[in-house]
């Protein structure tokens, strides 16, 4: 298949990887900036991906799939692109983080050519075009023939897709991992912050806030989650760094909006108070 990458951070790096791993696709690149070389190293393999690398959309031509894998706040950024990519009817996997990822796209691609993606993947990105994908790779999307199709991309490949009918779940599930990230991000410190006492009861408490707001949104979420969440920091190794965290170290824009600013907005939807998710935007947003 023609399959076009917007977007190539850790997560797109690491989905390129995927699909040079499945083999037979003709894949581009689409980047800010010219890319000599993408170098995607994992516990097993060292792989230097086989693809042509566009920087702008008038350089780009119609493809099978697009796989838009910006930061969640560049989704105009990414949409450029999509008339060039999409010209014969291409449907868009959107890989980000957060739970808008139609509500995101809708004004440049219609519904039904739209697939949200939730990816779970231990990825960093050490420089441009050097990624380093720690542990394996999850990736959830909605049953259906636009799911089925996506996940026969990846076909050989050592990724595990799972086609499920409740996204929403999904969805809210993985957010509560991201959304007590930030603590990492506020602190300026990996995963190893989040072992005191201290810390693991306020992310207990953040990520409770997430499962009041997501249930109030439909999704199925058990109180355990929370422990779940904290169990999952406490297993990564003490120098991980999401992504959250890389951003701010790096200087870069965050997404604070989608991972935390989210849980705040759709609370004061529903009337339920997210006083920590709160402060944690407040605070971000201020550094």
């Amino acid at each position: 298949m023609r399959i076009a990458l917007v977007g190539v951070g850790a997560i797109g790096g690491a989905l390129a990887g995927f699909l040079e791993t499945a083999g037979g696709h003709e894949i581009t690149l689409c980047t800010r900036r010219p890319l000599p070389q993408l170098t995607v190293t994992s516990p097993n393999t060292v792989l230097n991906i086989n693809a042509a690398n566009v920087i702008r959309p008038n350089e780009a031509g119609p493809v099978d799939w697009v796989i838009a894998a910006t930061k969640t706040y560049d989704a105009e950024g990414a949409a450029a692109w999509l008339p060039a990519l999409c010209g014969s009817g291409a449907p868009v996997a959107v890989v980000q983080n957060g739970v808008e990822h139609r509500e995101r796209f809708l004004p440049w691609v219609p519904a039904e050519r739209l697939l949200p993606v939730i990816i779970d993947c231990p990825v960093e990105r050490r420089a441009d075009g050097d990624i380093h994908v720690r542990g394996a790779a999850t990736i959830k999307t909605e049953e259906g023939e636009l799911g089925r199709s996506f996940a026969s991309l990846f076909a050989g490949s050592p990724v595990q897709i799972d086609l499920t009918p409740d996204l929403i779940t999904a969805a809210w599930s993985k957010l509560c991992i991201n959304c007590a990230g930030a603590l990492c991000a506020l602190t300026q410190k990996p995963s190893s912050v989040l072992r005191t006492d201290a810390m693991s009861r306020i992310l207990l408490d953040m990520v409770q806030e997430c499962i009041a707001v997501g249930r109030a949104e439909g999704a199925h979420l058990d109180d355990a989650i929370a422990q779940s969440v904290l169990s999952h920091y406490h297993r990564q190794p003490a120098d991980s760094v999401n992504s959250l965290l890389a951003d701010r170290l790096a200087g870069r824009r965050m997404e604070v909006d989608a991972r935390n600013g989210v849980i705040v907005r759709k609370g004061e939807k529903h009337g339920i108070p997210t006083p920590l998710n709160r402060m944690t935007v407040a605070l971000l947003e201020a550094v």
